[in-house]
């Protein structure tokens, strides 16, 4: 996939290094915001970059002052004046939406935010839904419908699930911002650095991640999600048939072998 250039172009693809994907979120003078043309363009992306076997991570960028402030209100507003008063695109784009943040959970590469400004509303969402996240040390969160008359319903979802539910409905009742350190310390975002070393940060989380076994982190990323929805014995009894399919795989053949003996294992991906 080779990058694009165009100006109008929702977002940006490069490799960076071997096995490390970047998307860039593209549209800065929008803030970045989840229009249906960018949900396209990222559900495409993620489902090409899922499938190359030459990826082994992907950053999740943007351009601009704004990670992302969410979903597009002025294509939102447009569409007051259908015949159905929106319902009908309201309803698309909330479907599209949530099938692109479950499209990031499925994705078997490890997925790392890379948040250079804000993150509000779906913009945070998104962030929450990255399996991890580097921050710069200005970088804002929150979910701030309810000042608009529109909860953060959606967003809660993953919210909800990334940081303690006392905080997670302070975050969406009061619609106050959160700062880097505090999202850091509530389990949002993993990293907090300066602006300008955020992406090389982002970048060391994907090296690291690209040298080990990229089937066993996919087995890993899948069992997880799978297991932190199932009641405490079904997701030990789950988890240890995963173990169990993991250890007869080459790559845990290989791997024991290598620790056993002394020297770096040669990953076969499987």
């Amino acid at each position: 996939m080779n990058a694009h250039t165009a100006v109008d172009t929702p977002l940006l693809v490069t490799r960076p290094e071997p096995g490390v994907a970047q998307i860039t979120l593209n549209r800065p003078r929008s803030r970045n915001a989840l229009s249906i043309a960018m949900m396209t363009a990222l559900g495409g992306a993620f489902a090409e970059l899922g499938a190359d076997k030459s990826i082994k991570a992907i950053v999740l960028a943007a351009n601009g002052p704004a990670f992302s402030a969410g979903h597009d209100l002025k294509e939102l507003t447009a569409h007051r004046a259908d015949p159905d008063g929106g319902r009908a695109f309201y309803s698309a784009t909330m479907t599209q939406c949530a099938a692109l943040m479950q499209a990031i959970v499925a994705c078997e590469k490890p997925v790392i935010a890379a948040v250079e400004g804000i993150a509000t509303a779906a913009g945070c969402q998104l962030v929450a839904t990255c399996d991890l996240a580097v921050a710069a040390d200005t970088a804002t969160f929150a979910t701030p419908g309810v000042n608009i008359g529109l909860f953060c319903s959606t967003p809660m979802v993953a919210l909800s699930r990334n940081v303690p539910r006392k905080r997670a409905m302070e975050m969406l009742l009061l619609g106050e911002a959160m700062g880097a350190r505090e999202a850091s310390e509530y389990g949002l975002v993993n990293r907090v650095v300066a602006r300008e070393q955020v992406r090389e940060a982002a970048l060391q989380f994907s090296r690291t991640i690209a040298s080990k076994s990229q089937g066993t982190v996919a087995i890993g990323k899948r069992a997880f999600y799978e297991q932190t929805e199932m009641p405490l014995s079904e997701a030990y009894t789950h988890a240890s048939a995963v173990m169990v399919h993991n250890m007869m795989t080459a790559d845990a053949q290989e791997g024991i072998c290598a620790f056993l003996e002394k020297r770096e294992p040669k990953w076969q991906g499987c």
